[in-house]
This record gives structure tokens, sequence and C-alpha cells, in this order.
């Protein structure tokens, strides 16, 4: 060693003349480091600058089908420079890029007004068609559902207290004239708007369980359904005991051809998700849930707007509506618009 390196080794330390080789190599290896993927990054910046200004056919194909696997690259050597402590404003740099790239690749298409339309133009309806077997399962479980309440209560009224809330008038020996009282003369009921709030909640609960719980292959999603609808069969039941069936319908129709329907495809998204588990056919079982999860998410968005519509229906229409013929006519024509905007409706017919 030189005079010169002698004493700076004593006064520096002679570990601080070692360290100068190794961080020679460290700056060596950053710029080696860039040069073997600058050119890759500088693709990615140029395609994911046009499309940010919005000239997407100025992009080749080429350059399109190469997007995913530059972001990925670029993913992967921020990840590198941030382990190995490289150059930092490469490695800020590279976060940049690797934001603006997930955007392009992995972020939404159209905004939410553009989104909204395609969903209430067409797209709502396709996801419910797309769920088709899952629909009949579904109702057939809460036909029977109906069923079931209906000759539980008949054979013995002790089920009734097991099926419906309790601490309500509404029960086994009531009188005609207090099963009436329920359904009609309740024009000047106040806080409607709180009500229908209080109904949302409950219905939403109910329809948001429904659709969480097929993913245990859909058997819970089953059971509530056979249970919610086991408590309209003791309804009907006690209703029908007093000649008071057709007047309970009335009273029924107005939210439920909403609520109900809103309950049915909230249980059939749930099933489509536990059947594609079940059943994952020829892929993954996680990629089919996905799929499936990502249709039955779209009917569940339409689900939320319907109970919406149902609690609105049960909290006003049901309770300034004194008769039942036009509880009918509103509840008839409710369930003709859910049945033709979802099964019949298709956008550019």
């Amino acid at each position: 060693m030189s005079v010169l390196g002698e004493r700076l080794a004593g006064v520096l330390g002679r570990g601080a003349l070692e360290q100068a080789p190794d961080v020679a190599q460290a700056v060596l290896r950053s710029d080696r480091f860039r040069l073997e993927r600058e050119g890759d990054w500088k693709r990615l910046e140029r395609i994911v600058a046009e499309i940010e200004r919005g000239r997407l056919r100025k992009v080749s194909d080429e350059d399109l089908l190469a997007l995913p696997a530059l972001y990925r690259m670029a993913a992967s050597s921020l990840s590198i420079a941030r382990k190995t402590s490289l150059d930092e404003d490469l490695a800020v740099w590279l976060e940049s890029l690797t934001r603006r790239a997930w955007f392009v690749v992995y972020g939404p298409r159209a905004g939410l007004w553009r989104w909204l339309r395609g969903f209430l133009g067409g797209g709502w309806g396709a996801a419910v068609r797309g769920l088709g077997p899952d629909i009949l399962i579904a109702l057939a479980v809460m036909v029977a559902g109906t069923l079931v309440g209906w000759l539980l209560v008949a054979s013995d009224p002790n089920w009734y207290y097991a099926l419906a809330p309790s601490g309500d008038e509404r029960v086994p020996g009531a009188s005609r004239a207090v099963l009436e009282r329920t359904l009609f003369g309740n024009a000047d009921q106040p806080a409607l708007s709180v009500f229908a709030a209080m109904l949302f909640s409950n219905n939403a609960q109910v329809s948001i369980l429904a659709f969480a719980l097929g993913f245990a292959f859909g058997v819970p999603t089953l059971l509530l359904l056979l249970h919610n609808t086991a408590m309209l069969g003791a309804l009907l039941w006690l209703y029908h005991g007093q000649g008071l069936t057709f007047e309970l319908v009335g009273w029924l129709s107005v939210h439920g051809t909403t609520e109900l329907f809103a309950i049915l495809l909230a249980g059939a998204a749930g099933l489509h998700v536990g059947r594609a588990m079940a059943f994952p056919g020829g892929v993954a079982v996680l990629d089919a849930a996905a799929v499936a999860g990502r249709r039955a998410a779209l009917v569940m968005t339409g689900v939320v707007l319907m109970l919406i519509v149902a609690a609105l229906l049960e909290a006003f229409a049901r309770q300034l509506l004194g008769a039942t013929a036009p509880r009918l006519i509103v509840g008839g024509f409710m369930l003709v618009f859910w049945i033709g905007y979802l099964f019949v409706w298709r956008r550019g017919r």
C-alpha cells in the first residue's frame, strides 16, 4: 500500500478502503441490471403512455400481446431493485411504471356511468340468465319450504311459534277481526321511511347470507331458503283458517313479488358458486369458483336494487293501498316487469 494509502487508512480506518471495491461492484451490477432490461422497460412505458392517451389503435398487435409479459418483467425488476438496494432513483421510476402498467393491464375498462349503463342495459339480465339451473333449484326449494311450513303447523300448531316471529298478534287462535286488522287500516302509519329502512336491512341480511353461504357447496343456502319460506307457509296456513287467504296474498304481493324474487336470485347466486366448487369440471376449483363468483356478484348487485324497491313498496305502497285488488295489480305488475326485464328483454333486439 502506498504512503498516501497508509495515511488514509490511519485516519479513516483500513475497513473504509477495503469496502471501496464493494461499492464499485454494486455500481457495476446496477449498471448491468439497467442495461440488460432497460429496452423492455422503455417499450412498456411507450405502450402504457399510448394507452393512457387513448391511442390504443396506434399500439401494434405485437405490443398488446407482449404487454402482460412486459408488466410482469417490470414488477420482477422492481422487486429485485428493492431487495438488492440498487439505484434508489431506478426503484422509484420502476414503481411508478409498474403502477401505471397495472391499471392498464388489470384496471377497470370503463367509468362508473358507462358500467352502470351496461349493467342496466343487459349485463344484469345476462348474468341472471347464466344462473338458469341454480334458479330452478332455488325455486323448487322455496316452494317445498312453503309446503313444509304449511304441513308442519297444520299437523301441530305449536310449530307456528318455532317458525314465525314471536311477540305478534298473528298467532294460532287469533280471530278473523284481529288478522284482518293486520292487513288493512294502516294508511296513517307514521314513520314509514324508518320502517322501509328496517325492512331493507332485514331482507338484505337474508339475501347476502344466502349468497355468502354458497361457498359450502350450497348446502347452507338451501337450508336458509327452506327455513325462510317455511315461515311463509305457516303464515298462509294461519290466514287460510280464517278465510283470508286471498287478502293475505294481495297484502304480500305488493312487495313480495319483488322481495321473494330478490331472495330467489340471491339463493341461486350462492348455489351457483357452491355448484362450481363441487363440480368444477375440467378446471381448478379456485378458477371455477372465481368465474362463478364474478357472475354471482353481478347478480347480487341487482339484488340490492330489488331489495330497495321492495322496501319502498312494503313501507309505502302496501300501506297506502287499502284494498286487495290494487295491491294485486301492483304486485302482478312488478312480477311481470322483473321476469320480462331479466329473462325476456335483450338489448339490441
